[in-house]
């Protein structure tokens, strides 16, 4: 697959086949990913795989932890991902890609125990065989997580190369907790985000969701070509 296509094909993914991914295919994925420039060479991520009974232990316990924080009180992230209130356009992007995903489930609007069962598919890494989570040094600042960005774009690429799909996932962090127990992550790093990783579920219809891209004239500006 051309690096083009590999970027092109690239989607979220929210429906995997039970189909196992090898060890060996995803420590592949990893060492092509690795390649991804850092700021003085620093290689800032540091990932924590897992798969099988470990996996679904840690999916269990997030999803009774979740069902019992109602409030949001016991669990929280360690920072936003997310603005407070988001600006125009970026608003706008955020209910588009929301209500498409959910007219394609069939939630209306109104349907928060739907709403809520979808969200929590989250905690199940959408049934993919494979769970991958992203911590980060927590002495290190924004130049090692804009790093830590390009490495997750280079494993979401690589991904594409094994005729697999990913999809990263922001609703971890909330979560460090569980996931630190059950991967034994030193408690001085920080959970950027989690990543399902498997084979599409081609029948989902959810995977038929195709998001919009803005074109480059709306956020480029070109000066000084001929």
């Amino acid at each position: 697959m051309h690096a083009h296509e590999a970027i092109t094909s690239r989607r979220s993914v929210r429906a995997f086949l039970p189909t196992p991914v090898p060890r060996e295919t995803v420590a592949e994925i990893l060492k092509i990913a690795s390649r991804a420039p850092s700021g003085t060479n620093t290689q800032p991520w540091k990932v924590y795989v897992c798969a099988g009974a470990i996996k679904d232990a840690l999916c269990a316990e997030t999803r009774a932890a979740r069902a019992e924080d109602t409030d949001g009180s016991l669990h929280a992230a360690e920072f936003d991902y997310y603005p407070n209130r988001f600006p125009e356009p970026y608003l706008a992007r955020r209910r588009a890609v929301g209500w498409a995903l959910y007219g394609l489930l069939g939630i209306e609007k109104s349907d928060r125990e739907k709403a809520y069962r979808q969200h929590d598919r989250n905690f199940l890494l959408f049934d993919a065989p494979v769970g991958l989570f992203f911590f980060i040094d927590r002495r290190l600042e924004i130049g090692s997580w804009l790093d830590y960005g390009m490495f997750i774009g280079n494993v979401m690429t690589a991904v594409r190369g094994f005729g697999l799909h990913s999809c990263p996932q922001a609703a971890w962090p909330r979560f460090h907790k569980i996931v630190r127990k059950h991967l034994d992550v030193p408690g001085n790093e920080v959970l950027v985000c989690g990543m399902s990783l498997g084979h599409e579920d081609e029948s989902a219809v959810e995977n038929s969701l195709r998001t919009e891209r803005a074109p480059v004239e709306e956020f480029t500006r070109f000066s000084g070509f001929d």
